[in-house]
């Protein structure tokens, strides 16, 4: 077969790990990714409906993969096609809707893969790779579509992810993140009936990857507050050398009486608990979170307690959104819905409290050790008139090159640069994109760190 595929994402984490499974699928049957001028044959679309935004996207995705490929099988899936299979199914060009992501091995095997994959041996065009380990939602915020769209809590296999994480690291890649729906709830699908010390929950499932081999580093993605357990610290401590000091906590909102319209499972005071005992365990921990500004019927002192709740978190980075009501959440139906205008100037003000913070988190790790996963490389070259630029030293033979620009992300999920000097004695493994490197902050301004190597 020499069938050509396209494919694209939109959302979430989980989303991009279900495409690369169904893409390593249909590679195994001889599909091949389009260069940027060919046509597909087949495309595939995993889309999202966390807002109305994500909506929208979908479709646009939709109608311009039929443009530019008129006789294309488009096949879409993900959770805005479950939501509204119907209205997916009219979009141009579409042959197929899939409305349960658990239908994604039968999918596969409509185009004819026989060996269908439990897990990823790689992960395309990534440096970190995502490795989804659970899925459903049985909370019911009342702002959220999500439990509507992926409703069945189901846990991966443990050895399907011990094998699967295994194999990503052989293939290189030093970061691995794990994720899912609700990634807290790993396991609690197989502990009903059971008792308690015979329950398998996320910090067993930790504990066991940090003892495989490898040179590689495991990163947790959004996770509720109140599964961040003692348990789960006590694995993230002991294991300093593999799992990265940085949780992503969701907030939502930090009003007591917001996160009881909310439906949320916990107040302030659990939450900002949790982020102590964080910073009491761990060297300098990255703290991040969501916040939704402007909730139905959110007053001004409702807003005044989360950004004073965001200050005593204290949050290396905070992804403020607007409110999007979801039709079909108890939310959408709420009074006293916020005007577009203060939810976009609360958006702001939350953003100018996060570039503060972040600020000051950056000044604390000053001086400490940390890792740097490499995600891009450049040359800097020195021309004749005594100036610096990004360039290739090899098509300009005015220039000479000076240092090596290396950019990543840290452990604590700070952006950071290190300048390696053209004579440095460092071996040439440690500049390449996609290694692990130790380094030392030297210095921060309000968005990134500035690093030197650690020999």
């Amino acid at each position: 077969m020499n069938a050509k595929l396209r494919v694209a994402t939109l959302g979430c984490k989980v989303n991009q790990y279900e495409t690369e499974l169904v893409r390593q699928g249909l590679q195994r049957v001889g599909y091949t990714e389009c260069e940027s001028t060919e046509k597909a044959d087949v495309c595939i679309v995993n889309t999202c409906t966390v807002t109305s935004e994500g909506d929208s996207k979908s479709r646009q995705v939709v109608r311009r993969l039929n443009r530019q490929n008129p006789d294309a099988k488009i096949v879409v899936m993900g959770c805005y096609a479950t939501r509204a299979p119907q209205e997916v199914a009219e979009l141009p060009g579409v042959a197929e809707v899939v409305t349960d992501k658990r239908e994604l091995p039968d999918l596969m095997s409509r185009f004819g893969v026989i060996d269908v994959p439990t897990g990823l041996d790689g992960f395309s065009g990534r440096h970190r790779a995502y490795v989804k380990v659970q899925d459903g939602c049985l909370l019911r915020c009342s702002y959220c579509i999500i439990p509507h769209v992926r409703p069945k809590l189901t846990s991966r296999p443990h050895q399907h992810i011990v094998d699967e994480v295994s194999r990503l690291t052989e293939a290189g890649h030093r970061e691995v993140v794990l994720t899912g729906i609700h990634l807290g709830h790993y396991g609690v699908d197989w502990n009903r009936n059971k008792p308690k010390e015979e329950w398998i929950r996320l910090a067993h499932l930790l504990r066991d990857l940090c003892e495989l081999p490898g040179d590689f580093r495991i990163r947790l993605s959004s996770i509720e507050a109140t599964e961040v357990t003692r348990e789960l610290i006590s694995v993230m401590r002991d294991h300093t050398n593999r799992i990265v000091p940085h949780l992503h906590l969701c907030l939502q909102s930090g009003s007591d009486s917001v996160l009881r319209r909310m439906r949320r499972r916990w107040g302030t005071r659990m939450f900002l608990d949790r982020c102590e005992l964080l910073k009491e365990s761990l060297d300098k921990p990255a703290i991040t979170t969501d916040v939704i500004a402007g909730f139905p019927g959110e007053t001004e002192e409702e807003f005044e307690q989360t950004l004073k709740t965001c200050e005593k978190a204290g949050f290396s980075k905070i992804h403020a959104f607007p409110f999007s009501p979801r039709r079909g959440t108890p939310a959408a139906d709420m009074p006293d819905q916020i005007a577009k205008q203060v939810r976009s100037q609360r958006v702001k003000r939350l953003t100018e409290l996060e570039t503060k913070l972040r600020a000051r988190y950056y000044q604390q790790l000053i001086g400490s050790d940390l890792e740097l996963l490499v995600e891009s490389s450049k040359d800097l070259v020195e021309m004749n008139r005594g100036d610096i630029h990004l360039g290739d030293p090899n098509k300009n033979m005015a220039g000479s090159p000076t240092d090596r620009l290396l950019r990543g992300t840290t452990c604590r999920y700070a952006p950071g640069e290190l300048l390696v000097p053209a004579h440095a004695e460092a071996g040439s493994h440690l500049l390449n994109v996609g290694d692990l490197l130790p380094v030392r902050i030297t210095s921060a301004s309000d968005n990134k760190l500035m690093l030197g190597l650690r020999h």
